[in-house]
């Protein structure tokens, strides 16, 4: 295949465009807090890159579930992964979770609720 250059650099603004734009859609949501998490934050971007969020927001929905509420709120531009969390679970999950482990360890919050 062949070497594209300056791809990297194109990506890396797509992705910050879309987190911009996501930002911004964030306060409308119900959401208490969100982790920019992934190659993105950890300021890796590849062809394959996308954007992982871990979120903090209550809600009835199933585990299973949360993420499509998210995709279809968001309606995103690139690939997104969606980790969905409720307050009590973070809290409870903070030691023994790998995913809220990353967050908490290396992820970026990008909202929080006033």
């Amino acid at each position: 295949m062949p070497m594209i250059f300056g791809f990297g650099e194109h990506r890396r603004q797509l992705l910050e465009a879309e987190l911009e734009r996501i930002r911004a859609e964030l306060p409308i949501l119900g959401i208490e807090r969100v982790f920019l998490m992934g190659e993105f934050a950890e300021g890796r971007v590849r062809p394959t890159s996308g954007l992982e969020f871990l979120v903090v927001q209550e809600t009835d929905l199933p585990f299973r579930s949360r993420p499509d509420f998210f995709t279809s709120h968001i309606l995103p531009r690139v690939g997104m992964k969606w980790h969905v969390y409720t307050p009590a679970e973070f809290e409870s999950l903070r030691e023994e979770d790998p995913v809220v482990m990353k967050a908490l360890a290396i992820g970026e919050v990008i909202f929080a609720a006033e």
